[in-house]
């Protein structure tokens, strides 16, 4: 029964009661209580302690029905304190989200033990601001960069850093903007923009923005492949010798260096360049005595390795012997690290 109908019948029933009782003409009663008196048809006193009991019954109705709604309030405010906790795990911020109900305050503890993600699957809910939040996580994911000023993400987080390299690879000027201030940016994203600027960006440009960030061996020699392959604006071997320096090459690497541009510089340049390379450093002077072998410069060679202890450069010394013996070999079938 519904609050209106029970009062309602209540009403009704004191009603009757009271008509039925003031029919029977009982007459009046007079009741006293220190001193004062007070004198009521006997159906008034009759109806008077249902009455009292009618409203105490209202007073309790109305009690409970407060009590019961400010749960329920409590409940729809923390169904949506859980929707803004859900949102903030997505975007990887600080949970400051209370709840006030007891149950939803577990149901939190729970989840902070726990990482929320996205699925593959497009998401839907009741709420948009959830939904548009995901499909931009899930965007993110698959490598497209989201530019939504309403999609607030900190800037330090995995997410942010996903987006930004999505710009990278979306957007190559803005891969020439991260390399020309490298500072503002993580390691891993000036590291895409490098490899982006190096594959779509002329040498020309290249040269203008690789001193701008510490370079790693990787990156190094993707740069020399880089201007192995247009050489007419490539480096000179002062630029070369500079990069090399910062890295602590080994002969290993000089070798490397050597055969990459042996494919592309004309005899004289790659012979200049590593002559320079091996007078400045002295893990260089065995791609050195390489490329001056591929070059059929033994004498030249003779005159490096005849003035060096008879440990060193024993590999070449043995070639220089064979040669002399009349017996010819490849330079690669014969260990020269």
């Amino acid at each position: 029964m519904g609050l209106k109908k029970y009062i309602a019948a209540t009403i009704i029933f004191l009603v009757v009661v009271f008509g039925y009782t003031y029919s029977l003409e009982l007459g009046s009663y007079e009741a006293s209580l220190l001193g004062y008196s007070l004198s009521l048809p006997i159906s008034v006193w009759i109806v008077f302690p249902a009455a009292v009991l009618v409203l105490v019954t209202y007073l309790h109705i109305v009690f409970y029905g407060l009590i019961n709604y400010f749960k329920q309030r409590a409940v729809l405010k923390d169904h949506e304190s859980m929707i803004e906790f859900v949102k903030a795990e997505l975007l990887e911020k600080n949970n400051t989200v209370k709840f006030r109900t007891k149950e939803f305050k577990n149901l939190s503890s729970i989840l902070n033990q726990f990482k929320i993600s996205t699925k593959n699957e497009r998401f839907t809910s009741s709420n948009e601001d959830l939904n548009k939040i995901v499909g931009n996580i899930q965007d993110i994911n698959d490598g497209k960069f989201v530019n939504d000023k309403s999609f607030k993400v900190n800037e330090t987080t995995k997410l942010a850093n996903l987006n930004m390299l999505n710009k990278v690879n979306e957007q190559i000027d803005f891969a020439v903007d991260v390399l020309k201030k490298p500072e503002n940016y993580s390691s891993n994203v000036v590291k895409q923009a490098f490899e982006n600027v190096l594959r779509e960006k002329s040498m020309t440009t290249v040269k203008k923005l690789y001193k701008n960030i510490k370079l790693d061996k990787e990156q190094a020699f993707k740069l020399f492949e880089k201007d192995a392959s247009n050489n007419e604006f490539g480096f000179t071997p002062d630029e070369i010798l500079q990069i090399v320096k910062s890295l602590d090459f080994t002969k290993d690497d000089y070798l490397v260096l050597a055969k990459n541009y042996e494919k592309i510089l004309k005899p004289d340049q790659i012979i200049a360049l590593f002559e320079k390379l091996s007078s400045e450093i002295d893990e260089a002077t065995t791609a050195y005595l390489h490329v001056l072998c591929e070059y059929e410069m033994i004498e030249k060679v003779k005159e490096i390795v005849t003035l060096t202890p008879d440990n060193e450069f024993a590999a070449f010394k043995a070639l220089l012997d064979l040669k002399d013996a009349g017996k010819h070999y490849n330079l690669e079938a014969i260990s020269y690290k």
